[in-house]
């Protein structure tokens, strides 16, 4: 976990690019305002607090009354650290299929309500991001729209894919990569292959007998409402550090931008999308190339951008941070804890 500290410091590095390329000052930024920023800060704060309020949902939903709400509910924004240090936004599952685990719920039953937490959000995101990306193209913003299109379509299409195709196909680790484990790990490659597959098995398993219930399909019908809303504040984070310098922007602009930018920011170049948020933003609402450091005056500052990057990533980042370290990795003494 310690390198995730160090690779904060890393995700900085676009920030002082384009403050010197643009000549952005600190006080530039600071001229935001405090209450336009503790607006975005809170915004992005009820983005994560209704992302911890669906997955304590689903949980409660599979699991019954096994654990606390706000304790589910504080592990879910907490694992948002994984994602927030990491290269196209991945590695949140992981934490809370690992606090579920470690509560004593079945490895496959975990992973299948983490499956159903992610596969919601990627599909809120995605439709928002492939909206982002069509009125970018009516715009005429022609690069800008196709890699938002691109980027989102792919992404979501995969998940969706997989998701639906679990309850009806058993998956397993792919031939020509077991060979590999088998072959350089020896017994204990065989051994976590053997486990891996035995895994995959088991959460098709459940996909099969949840999928299709009506309970599952209001369960997942709800979710995907909640994360709808959950990404819409985070857009409108924008809407809300643009007043403080006068850029004005209506709420849906602000969303479809913000959403473009994810989408641009979800390519997997660099950690937490760091630089490809800022200019996918510009770029988005300037009708430009996503990777141009040449960025037409007049339109929206710099100095909104960076305040709104601040406010919507190295902000969370700290409570995230502190809520995974005291709830998610914490040693559990009562499994039974509610």
């Amino acid at each position: 976990m310690n390198w995730r500290l160090v690779a904060i410091p890393v995700t900085l590095i676009p920030i002082f690019i384009i403050a010197i390329q643009f000549d952005i000052k600190p006080e530039d930024v600071l001229a935001i305002g405090f209450f336009p920023f503790a607006g975005a800060v809170v915004a992005m704060m009820i983005k994560l607090g209704l992302q911890g309020i669906k997955f304590a949902y689903i949980t409660r939903k599979y699991l019954g009354t096994f654990d606390s709400f706000f304790k589910l509910a504080g592990v879910r924004v907490g694992s948002e650290f994984i994602k927030f240090t990491t290269p196209m936004f991945v590695g949140a599952e992981f934490v809370v299929i690992y606090y579920l685990h470690k509560k004593g719920i079945n490895p496959a039953k975990a992973a299948w309500i983490a499956i159903m937490d992610i596969v919601t959000e990627v599909f809120a995101a995605g439709l928002l991001s492939i909206m982002a990306g069509i009125v970018a193209l009516l715009n005429g913003a022609y690069v800008v729209a196709a890699v938002i299109l691109a980027t989102s379509i792919t992404i979501t299409s995969l998940w969706m894919i997989m998701f639906f195709l679990s309850s009806k196909h058993a998956f397993q680790v792919p031939k020509v990569l077991a060979n590999l484990v088998k072959r350089f790990g020896q017994e204990k490659g065989s051994k976590a292959i053997d486990k891996t597959n035995t895994w995959m098995e088991e959460v098709c398993t459940m996909s099969r007998e949840n999928l299709k219930t009506p309970e599952s399909k209001k369960i997942f019908t709800v979710s995907f409402f909640f994360s709808l809303a959950s990404w819409s504040f985070y857009g409108i984070s924008f809407m809300i550090i643009a007043m403080g310098t006068g850029f004005v922007i209506t709420a849906f602009d602000s969303i479809m931008a913000v959403m473009g930018a994810n989408a641009i920011g979800n390519l997997p170049i660099t950690i937490g999308g760091s630089g490809l948020a800022e200019f996918g933003i510009v770029a988005y609402l300037n009708n430009l190339d996503p990777f141009a450091f040449e960025i037409s005056d007049g339109v929206v500052a710099w100095d909104a951008v960076i305040g709104w990057r601040i406010a919507t990533y190295y902000v969370p980042i700290i409570l995230t941070w502190l809520l995974l370290v005291k709830l998610a990795l914490s040693k559990i003494s009562d499994s039974n804890d509610t």
